[in-house]
C-alpha cells in the first residue's frame, strides 16, 4: 500500500538523519542547518494515526422487480489507519461492522400466493473494507478533513432462520469530519460518511430489487497519532 511505503520512507529518512554526524566547519565548530519555515510547516502537517469510531448506520430501503427490501438502522464500529503527508496528500484504510437486519417482502400488487410470500426479518452481518483518499488542513489543534474512495460492502449470514446469501458489493465512499488534538497524541474525531452500493440479493425466495442504496453514518470516536 502507498501509505505503508510512505511510512517506511519517513522512518528510514529519520533514522538516516540521526545516524549522520553533524557537519563541521574549518575551525572544528559544528554547523547546524535549521529547517526553513516551509520545511517546518510541512513536517507539522504530516501525521500517522490509528482511530476507532462508533456510528449509527442509517440505511435506505429499495424496491424493484416485485420486491421491497427494508434495512433497519443499526449501531456499528469502524477502525481507521490513516497517513497524512501534506494537506492534499493523504490516505487511509478502514474496516467497519454492524448488524444490518433485513426484511424482504413482495410488492403490494403481487399476483399469486407464492408471489406474496413474505420472509420474516433476516439476520445478517454487514461489514465494509475501504481505501480512501484524504484531504486535510491542520489549523492549530484542529484538522478538518474530507475523504473519498472505494471499498467492498459485505453482507453475510448471522444465525438467520432462513437461508441468507453472502453478497459482496463494490461501494463508493465519501464524507468529511474534524479532528481535535485534545491531549498530547490522543485526539477526538467526529465525521459523517456515506456509502453507495447496489442492494444485496440476500434471499433466493425473492428477486433482487436491482436498485442502488446507501448507508449514511454519523460517527464519533478517538485516535492516537504517532
Amino acid at each position: 500500500m502507498k501509505w505503508m511505503q510512505a511510512v517506511l520512507f519517513v522512518v528510514a529518512v529519520a533514522a538516516l538523519g540521526a545516524a549522520c554526524p553533524a557537519q563541521t566547519s574549518a575551525d572544528g565548530q559544528a554547523q547546524t542547518n535549521p529547517a526553513t519555515p516551509a520545511q517546518a510547516k510541512a513536517a507539522d502537517e504530516a501525521e500517522f494515526s490509528i482511530g476507532g469510531s462508533f456510528y449509527e448506520a442509517l440505511n435506505k430501503s429499495t424496491a424493484g422487480n416485485g420486491t421491497v427490501q427494508t434495512t433497519t438502522n443499526s449501531a456499528g464500529g469502524m477502525l481507521e489507519v490513516r497517513f497524512i503527508d501534506k494537506p492534499f496528500l493523504g490516505g487511509e484504510f478502514t474496516y467497519s461492522y454492524n448488524p444490518a437486519n433485513q426484511t424482504i417482502a413482495p410488492a403490494a400488487n403481487c399476483a399469486t400466493y407464492y408471489d406474496c410470500f413474505t420472509i420474516p426479518p433476516l439476520k445478517v452481518k454487514a461489514s465494509e473494507v475501504g481505501l480512501d483518499y484524504v484531504v486535510s488542513k491542520k489549523i492549530g489543534r484542529l484538522r478538518p478533513f474530507a475523504v473519498g474512495g472505494l471499498g467492498f460492502f459485505i453482507s453475510s449470514p448471522d444465525n438467520s432462520k432462513y437461508e441468507v446469501n453472502t453478497v459482496v458489493r463494490p461501494a463508493y465512499i465519501f464524507g468529511g469530519g474534524l479532528d481535535w488534538a485534545a491531549l498530547g497524541r490522543f485526539g477526538l474525531r467526529v465525521q459523517f460518511r456515506d456509502n453507495i452500493y447496489k442492494a444485496p440479493n440476500l434471499s433466493s425466495f425473492n428477486e433482487p430489487t436491482g436498485q442502488f442504496t446507501h448507508s449514511a453514518e454519523p460517527m464519533a470516536g478517538v485516535y492516537y497519532s504517532f
